[in-house]
């Protein structure tokens, strides 16, 4: 699939490499078609880090897509340059009279704070409720996944006993909705937070379908409407060495924080992890696009009602 990105984004040369077809805005100009229009809206720390593995997550279809990358204006972000957000970044306000096929929120590394007191939690439902009548579908991953669950059907996160880290193993439910077409019976996923959405009280919710879970992490995988809202608890975007930088970066700081479990070979943090959940985490957002966005979405956004 061709990503239409900004000429000199910085992670293009990366996924260039990688022989993912990135197209630049020159060129996407010259196009006789109507790309998928995604909007990310990024709240992790590491923006570029983030950029690259969304990306190469979206890179899988033959569908060519149109990322707009978006920003909230009540934070300032202490690990990527103004100067890079200010460039490669839209505020909500920028974009908020746009209709896109598809967004995406992602995580964020505030989960050990109640919503209401995020800084940007304000902004965060503004642009929520804007999903609902202008976007076709929207994906929540992990923290973006709990507050979309909160905001939208009251369910709120709670503190696990000690940090969910590492590669764990997880079982598809309702086999025959497409968002887990391809999937094996059992297949692994990232997750690294502090807190979890009940798996319970989802499944008590009639409006919420759950479609993967894990004996050990919990809800993984749910839906509603039909699949105009997504939500994924862990980290399926990650790349091999994510966890670990994760994990030596908070031993650096001194910080008690248990090796990731189901990661390092014999569990020896010297040792190259395995990497053994990309082609399920491939599966999710090529079946998001697919079956959710492209076949959903109508040809022309404007002026069509969601």
């Amino acid at each position: 699939m061709p990503i239409r990105v900004q000429n000199d984004l910085p992670v293009k040369e990366i996924l260039e490499h990688e022989n993912i077809f990135v197209m630049d805005e020159y060129r996407a100009a010259h196009q006789d078609i109507r790309p998928i229009k995604i909007g990310l809206l990024n709240l992790m720390p590491l923006k570029e880090d983030t950029e690259l593995q969304i990306l190469r997550s979206l890179s899988n279809t033959p569908l060519q897509v149109d990322v707009v990358f978006v920003r909230v204006s009540g934070h300032v972000s202490k690990n990527t340059s103004t100067s890079h957000l200010h460039k490669f970044y839209q505020s909500f306000e920028e974009i908020k009279e746009q209709k896109f096929d598809g967004f995406i929120i992602t995580g964020a590394p505030v989960e050990q704070i109640p919503f209401e007191d995020v800084d940007y939690w304000d902004e965060l439902k503004e642009i929520m409720e804007w999903t609902k009548t202008h976007v076709t579908s929207t994906l929540h991953l992990c923290w973006g996944a709990q507050a979309g669950i909160y905001y939208h059907y009251g369910i709120d996160k709670t503190q696990l006993p000690e940090k969910m880290f590492g590669v764990f193993k997880h079982h598809v439910r309702n086999r025959r909705i497409p968002l887990v077409r391809g999937f094996d019976d059992a297949f692994y996923a990232p997750h690294s937070r502090h807190t979890e959405i009940p798996l319970e009280q989802v499944e008590a919710d009639e409006r919420l379908t759950i479609l993967a879970d894990s004996k050990e992490a919990g809800l993984f995988l749910c839906m509603a409407e039909e699949g105009r809202q997504i939500f994924v608890m862990g980290h399926p975007e990650y790349d091999r060495m994510t966890l670990d930088a994760e994990y030596k970066r908070d031993l650096s700081k001194g910080l008690d924080i248990q090796m990731p479990v189901n990661y390092y070979p014999d569990n020896d943090p010297d040792q190259k992890p395995e990497l053994i959940w990309r082609s399920h985490a491939n599966n999710i957002y090529t079946n998001w696009l697919n079956y959710y966005v492209y076949q959903t979405t109508p040809y022309d956004l404007e002026g069509t009602p969601f």
